[in-house]
C-alpha cells in the first residue's frame, strides 16, 4: 500500500512540474509573458510556417512565398493581426475559444477542457510558453510592415 501511495505521489509531482500554469485573460489580453525569455521573431516564423509544429498554414495564409498550399479557412495572418496588440495575440493563441466558442483554432497553451485528445497527448500543450512568445514576436513584425 505504501508503494502505491509513494508511486501516486511521485506521479503527481512529475505531472505538476510539467503543468501549464493558468493564464489570466484580462479583458481581451494576457499581459504576462509565458516565458522568461523575449520572443524571437525568426523562431516564431519557423513555428508558424511549420507543418509539424504550429500548423498555422493549414487554415491561414501569410507572407511565406516558399510554402505551397496555404490555408483559406481563416483570415490571412497579416489581416488577422493588424488590429491586435501582443497581449491580445497571446490570449488568442493560448485559447481562441475564449473569444469565439465556435472557432476551429486550437488552444495552443491549454491542457484542460479539450475535446478528442489522443491519450498520449493528454496534459500536454501544443506549443510551450517560449514558442508562443516567439510566434507573438513574429506576428508583431507583420503589424510593423507597411
Amino acid at each position: 500500500m505504501r508503494k502505491r501511495i509513494a508511486l501516486a505521489f511521485s506521479l503527481l509531482v512529475i505531472l505538476n512540474l510539467n503543468a501549464v500554469h493558468a493564464q489570466v485573460i484580462t479583458g481581451d489580453s494576457i499581459f504576462e509573458s509565458l516565458s522568461s525569455e523575449a520572443g524571437n521573431p525568426l523562431r516564431g516564423r519557423a513555428i508558424v510556417a511549420s507543418r509539424q509544429t504550429g500548423l498555422c498554414l493549414l487554415c491561414h495564409s501569410g507572407p511565406f512565398p516558399e510554402e505551397r498550399f496555404q490555408g483559406n479557412l481563416a483570415p490571412e495572418l497579416k489581416a488577422s493581426v493588424a488590429r491586435l496588440s501582443a497581449p491580445q495575440l497571446r490570449a488568442r493563441i493560448v485559447n481562441a475559444a475564449h473569444f469565439n466558442p465556435q472557432t476551429i483554432m486550437p488552444a495552443y497553451y491549454q491542457t484542460g477542457h479539450l475535446n478528442r485528445v489522443a491519450p498520449k497527448f493528454v496534459g500536454q500543450t501544443i506549443l510551450n510558453g517560449q514558442e508562443i512568445e516567439d510566434v507573438v514576436a513574429f506576428l508583431m513584425t507583420l503589424n510593423n510592415q507597411n
